[in-house]
């Protein structure tokens, strides 16, 4: 064995060990987390500086009482009356806010300057990559995310259906995930691209790849018989004779793929650059557009008519601008962020429904809350942006009746931070609190 292979081998078990290191501590914490949940199931009080119940202004003296892995009571403390056994936890100089709702995220990906984006899909196991994803799931929920619409496994085929579970079964601590499985492409129109390998290699592809009505239809009913909750369908790509973003399905293509969508009773996301894709996927019945940077002001008026909802993803292209074209924050932007953070104030100007969704995965797990810091930076007030991540959010996922808010009978989906995020956003990057379905995963 040469001394070259030796020192790559040597670097493969050391990094081997990081990551066994980092998977053995966060399964410590959350056994520590189950064995204290099934030991004590008394009701817990909920005592901080101020309450934000994601409606109108934060209240002091107020508390929460959580039962049962729901809330029982949200009030001035005075007025809930608690179980005489309840464990009281005390969270002075913090305000308690609902979950925060991520509705673009991809915990199967790591950011690309780690690994790009081809090499992801080519060259890492979707075994390895699952085991990668556990720790973005723990990331993500110790950051104060309690739910995530994860759009898309980007070449690890079913591998989220196999996450959710687990999450929800109780073997792996996480959000709790609304999934898309695979997403749908035009044959030949997504990634890896063909030209830039050779003609007779195999290669894994991102997505489902279908071509025509009978295909795309066929591609929605496999991925909800799998286990989507959402299906996720890619309007447009760079598929142009110049590398440009061009419309890859046709109307009635679209057409179809939401109309089996949702006589199945899910919704579509669809991602949407181009003004023309944009244009058609409202036109065919999108529920939601993700990143819509080349969205027209006629075409966001349409979005309006039609209560279609706007993701705009803000922070991807910050991370690939940082990656890529050495931007340094808080520098004059690049040609995509200027355009995202246009069509945003574009959109917000004409009264478009706006969800968090920031494309986390493109760039680090667990600070997701950079989406409302650019959120506010492009105007919006911090309550308005917290409100695209609860209220607003849990609206477009169709689940107000559990999450988004602190209301009685929703999920204890309950965050505390530092400070108080109504009045300064970047609070949120000061999360020691974290309750999700009435178990607690973080303490101060």
């Amino acid at each position: 064995m040469s001394d070259l292979v030796m020192i790559a081998n040597l670097k493969f078990i050391r990094t081997s060990m990081k990551t066994l290191v980092k998977l053995a501590l966060i399964t410590f914490t959350f056994m520590a987390v189950v064995t204290a949940r099934a030991a004590d199931q008394r009701a817990i009080l909920l005592v901080a500086d101020r309450v934000w119940t994601g409606e109108g202004p934060t209240h002091r003296g107020w508390a929460v009482l959580v039962a049962q892995g729901r809330i029982q009571a949200v009030g001035p403390m005075a007025q809930i009356q608690a179980p005489a056994d309840a464990e009281l936890i005390n969270l002075p100089g913090k305000t308690l806010i609902p979950g925060l709702i991520d509705l673009h995220a991809h915990v199967l990906l790591h950011p690309y300057n780690e690994t790009t984006w081809d090499d992801q899909v080519i060259k890492e196991a979707p075994s390895y990559r699952t085991v990668l994803a556990v720790k973005h799931a723990a990331d993500t929920l110790q950051a104060g995310f309690t739910t995530l619409r994860d759009l898309g496994t980007e070449g690890a085929d079913y591998a989220d259906v196999g996450i959710k579970r687990a999450i929800e079964e109780g073997a792996v601590p996480g959000p709790r995930l609304f999934i898309a499985t695979k997403a749908i492409v035009a044959t030949s129109s997504y990634g890896p691209a063909e030209r830039n390998y050779r003609p007779d290699m195999a290669l894994p592809y991102g997505a489902q790849q279908a071509t025509g009505i009978d295909e795309v239809t066929k591609a929605v009913r496999e991925q909800a018989s799998r286990g989507a909750d959402w299906i996720k369908i890619y309007a447009d790509y760079r598929t142009g004779i110049d590398g440009s973003t061009r419309p890859t399905f046709t109307l009635e293509e679209m057409k179809a793929m939401t109309a089996a969508t949702h006589v199945s009773g899910r919704k579509v996301a669809v991602h949407a650059s181009s003004d023309e894709a944009i244009r058609m996927a409202v036109l065919a019945g999108a529920d939601t557009i993700e990143h819509g940077y080349g969205a027209s002001e006629a075409t966001f008026k349409l979005m309006v008519e039609r209560g279609t909802a706007y993701v705009p993803t803000l922070t991807a292209p910050e991370a690939i601008g940082e990656y890529f074209l050495k931007h340094v924050r808080g520098t004059a932007g690049t040609p995509a962020m200027l355009q995202a953070a246009r069509a945003f104030q574009l959109a917000r100007r004409l009264g478009v429904t706006i969800g968090n969704g920031s494309d986390v995965g493109v760039f680090k797990h667990g600070t997701n809350a950079r989406e409302l810091e650019w959120m506010v930076r492009l105007g919006m007030g911090p309550t308005e942006a917290l409100r695209s991540a609860t209220v607003t959010a849990a609206k477009i996922l169709g689940k107000s009746k559990d999450v988004g808010e602190l209301k009685v009978g929703l999920f204890a989906d309950v965050v505390a931070v530092e400070g108080d995020p109504t009045a300064d956003i970047t609070a949120l990057r000061r999360v020691n609190f974290v309750m999700k379905g009435g178990t607690v995963y973080r303490r101060p």
